[in-house]
């Protein structure tokens, strides 16, 4: 009777134990699931543009006379920005501009090309860079008729801030204001100074 006993628990342990081990089996631990890390957009790196805006242009002569010299503008920018962990973003740009200004005397005056070189600062929230910018510039400045055919080039300082806001990864828009001193020149014998306000509006690739 006893050896009945010892046989019936042995074969209830081994047949509890195969059911164990079968569940084990069928209970494959499953593979852990990627998670994927959203991509932090970067304005580090190139990028090239186009802009296009309005200037508000002053004339003072040094006889006393002055004039205002307001146009639309069109131009053209190359820079390169880095961007820090921290959001903080340093860069360095430079443009090309055509100023549609002339005002018509008994002569032609105008100021036609500019350009600058700039250094900028900003500050980025994500999508959203917004910079402040300043360095030199310089534009030429004509005069034409009544005798006189004369041209000079003056050089100056310039300053602004806008924001940047990329659209894509390599498309942003701009908005910018400047203010573009271009110190003295001298036309036809006469001494002059000129200053610009401006307002430009753009759109760049970032490489």
């Amino acid at each position: 009777m006893k050896a009945l006993f010892i046989l019936a628990a042995s074969a209830a342990m081994t047949a509890s134990s195969v059911a164990y081990a079968a569940d084990a089996v069928e209970q494959i631990p499953q593979a852990p699931q990627a998670v994927e890390t959203p991509v932090v957009f970067s304005w580090n790196g190139p990028y090239i543009g186009a802009h296009t805006g309005y200037a508000w242009g002053s004339g003072d002569a040094a006889g006393g006379g002055s004039d205002d010299f307001d146009g639309w503008r069109l131009g053209g920018f190359v820079g390169y920005n880095w961007q820090f962990s921290s959001g903080f973003v340093a860069g360095i740009e430079g443009d090309v501009n055509y100023d549609w200004n002339e005002n018509s005397y008994p002569v032609d005056i105008d100021t036609g090309f500019s350009g600058s070189v700039r250094g900028r600062v900003g500050y980025a929230m994500d999508r959203a860079l917004i910079f402040a910018a300043a360095g030199w510039t310089a534009t030429t400045a004509h005069i034409d008729g009544g005798g006189f055919d004369d041209d000079d080039m003056l050089n100056g300082w310039t300053v602004g801030a806008g924001v940047d806001y990329a659209f894509t990864d390599n498309i942003f828009g701009r908005l910018e204001y400047r203010y573009n001193d271009f110190g003295s020149g001298s036309l036809g014998g006469a001494d002059f100074d000129f200053n610009q306000h401006v307002i430009n509006v753009g759109i760049g690739v970032k490489f």
